[in-house]
C-alpha cells in the first residue's frame, strides 16, 4: 500500500487554480479534474458522499443540519459519526475489507469525527462551563493524541477557526497537526480539512482582492504539507466540497412562511420569539443556498410551495419527485427543499420586529441558531468600537461574570459570496488534484471519490 493524504481545501475551483500555484503544481505531476457535486453543495452532505461513495438518499446527511423530527428541535453541526448512515460502505471499513486490518486512517478535523471507526481523530470541542465561558479545544481519539498534539502547538485556536476573527491560523494548526501525525504514527490515509478559503470567499466574494490574498495564504500552507507529503512518498490528492459564488443579499424565507400564516413562534419572558418548529404549519431551515422546508401536513404543501415561489430571490422549489432526482430523497429532508437564486442565499430569520429577536442571534453561536448563519463572519458595522466591546465582554468573563458577547449583526447584504447550489459551469464547481496519474481522467462524480482513494492506496 502506497500512504496517501487528502487535503480538502474549501472553496477551491478550476478557476481559483491559477491562484494557487503550489497546489496547481501537485495536480501537474499527476492530473487535475473537474470534481462534481451533490445538492446541496454544503461541508457535510459533500463529506459524507466522498467518504461512503452513496447519495445523501443513502448516508442521511441532507445538509449541515436538519429538522430532527422525533426531538421537534434543528440541529446542526452535529459531530457523532453515527449520524452518517451506510456504515459498511465507508473508506476505512471499505479500505479495510480490500487491504485488511494494516489499513490505517486518520481523521482530521473532516466532520463527522467523532466515534467514526477510524484509528486517529481530530475535531473541534469546545469546552463550556457552568460561567459562561468558551474554552477552545480539541476532540482526540486515542484521548492522549489531545496533549501529544497541543503540546508542542498549542491550544488549538478556534476562535480562528469560525466567527469575525477566522484566518488562517486554524488552518496553519490542523496542517502542522497533521504533518506531527503522519511522522509520528504514518497512517495508511490522512484525511485534512483546511477551512481558510471558505471565510474571506464568502466574506468579500471570489472575485475580490480578498480572495486573492486568501488563496496565496492557503495555497502556502497547503502547499507546504502536500510538497513535504510528496517528499515523503505519499500520494497527495487535493480536493474540495463545492465552489463560492457572489451574492448580493439574503431571502428571508422564515418571514414569508411567517406572514402567511404558517410558521409560529414562542414568546418568552425575556421578551424574544424563538421558532416554535414543533406548532408550526411550515418553516425552513436555512442551509447557505439551500433549504429543506418542512411542512406539517402533506395536504399543505401546494400551499407552501405557493408562497415560497412567490418569494423574491427564490428560483426554485423541488418537490419530492425532483428531490429524488438529485438524489436527496431521505427521511430527514425536508417536504420540500427551495434553491435560492445565483446571487442571493437564505437566512434563517424568523421575527418579523428586531426588537424581539433572540440574544443568540447577535452571537457567534452555531449551535442555537435553527439554521446556518454567515454574518457571524463579521463584526456588525454599527458598533463604534467593536473591538474596545470586546476586550471588556471577555475581561468581565475572566472574572466570573456572565454576560453576552453580542457583537455580530444581522445585516444579510454583508455576505458576498454564497454556495449550496449545484454549480453553473465547472470553472465554479469543486476541483479533485492527484500526483498519481494511475487514476487519471478529466472528471470525477463526488460519489466515484472513495472508490479512487482506495485504488491509489493499492498503487504502492
Amino acid at each position: 500500500m502506497k500512504p496517501l493524504l487528502v487535503i480538502n481545501v474549501v472553496g477551491l475551483t478550476p478557476a481559483l487554480l491559477p491562484h494557487t500555484p503550489r497546489l496547481a503544481a501537485l495536480g501537474h505531476t499527476g492530473f487535475t479534474a473537474t470534481l462534481g457535486t451533490v445538492l446541496p453543495a454544503v461541508t457535510c452532505s459533500a463529506q459524507a458522499t466522498m467518504l461512503t461513495g452513496r447519495m445523501p438518499r443513502d448516508h442521511g446527511i441532507v445538509g449541515n443540519g436538519w429538522y430532527f423530527r422525533d426531538l421537534a428541535e434543528v440541529l446542526f453541526w452535529r459531530q457523532s459519526n453515527a449520524l452518517v448512515g451506510c456504515e459498511e460502505d465507508k473508506l476505512w471499513h471499505a479500505g479495510r475489507r480490500r487491504y485488511g486490518e494494516q489499513f490505517t486512517i486518520a481523521k482530521m478535523f473532516w466532520w463527522f469525527n467523532m466515534y467514526a471507526a477510524v484509528d486517529a481523530a481530530v475535531t473541534p470541542r469546545p469546552i463550556y462551563p457552568a460561567d459562561g465561558r468558551k474554552i477552545p479545544s480539541i476532540y482526540t481519539d486515542p484521548p492522549a493524541l489531545k496533549a501529544d498534539l497541543q503540546g508542542p502547538l498549542g491550544r488549538f485556536p478556534l476562535f480562528d477557526f469560525w466567527g469575525p476573527r477566522a484566518g488562517i491560523r486554524s488552518s496553519e494548526w490542523i496542517a502542522a497537526a497533521t504533518r506531527q501525525l503522519m511522522e509520528s504514527g504514518r497512517p495508511t490515509v490522512t484525511l485534512c480539512y483546511l477551512p481558510h478559503l471558505d471565510y474571506d470567499l464568502q466574506r468579500f466574494g471570489p472575485d475580490s482582492p480578498e480572495a486573492r490574498s486568501a488563496c496565496g495564504a492557503i495555497d502556502r500552507v497547503a502547499g507546504d504539507l502536500g510538497e513535504w507529503a510528496a517528499n515523503a512518498g505519499h500520494t497527495v490528492v487535493i480536493l474540495s466540497e463545492y465552489g463560492i459564488t457572489p451574492v448580493r443579499d439574503g431571502v428571508h424565507l422564515n418571514r414569508a412562511l411567517r406572514q402567511a400564516g404558517l410558521l409560529r413562534v414562542q414568546e418568552v419572558d425575556l421578551g424574544w420569539e424563538l421558532l416554535d418548529a414543533g406548532a408550526s404549519d411550515a418553516f425552513a431551515v436555512a442551509d447557505h443556498q439551500v433549504a429543506h422546508v418542512y411542512v406539517k401536513q402533506p395536504e399543505r404543501v401546494p400551499e407552501v410551495r405557493a408562497v415560497l415561489e412567490a418569494t423574491e430571490g427564490v428560483a426554485e422549489v423541488l418537490d419530492h419527485e425532483a428531490i429524488a432526482a438529485h438524489g436527496l430523497d431521505h427521511a430527514r429532508a425536508g417536504d420540500l427543499v427551495a434553491v435560492a437564486a445565483p446571487d442571493r442565499w437564505f437566512t434563517y430569520y424568523y421575527w418579523l420586529d428586531d426588537t424581539r429577536m433572540p440574544d443568540f442571534a447577535r452571537t457567534v453561536d452555531i449551535h442555537r441558531k435553527p439554521g446556518y448563519d454567515p454574518v457571524e463572519l463579521f463584526l456588525d458595522p454599527t458598533i463604534r468600537f467593536p473591538r474596545l466591546k470586546i476586550a471588556a465582554t471577555l475581561a468581565r468573563k475572566m472574572l466570573g461574570f456572565r454576560t453576552l458577547l453580542d457583537v455580530i449583526g444581522t445585516d444579510a447584504t454583508l455576505v458576498r459570496g454564497s454556495h449550496g447550489r449545484l454549480p453553473a459551469c465547472p470553472a465554479e464547481g469543486p476541483v479533485f488534484l492527484c500526483t498519481d496519474t494511475s487514476a487519471a481522467r478529466e472528471h470525477l462524480a463526488m460519489h466515484e471519490v472513495r472508490d479512487t482513494l482506495l485504488d491509489l492506496v493499492g498503487q504502492g
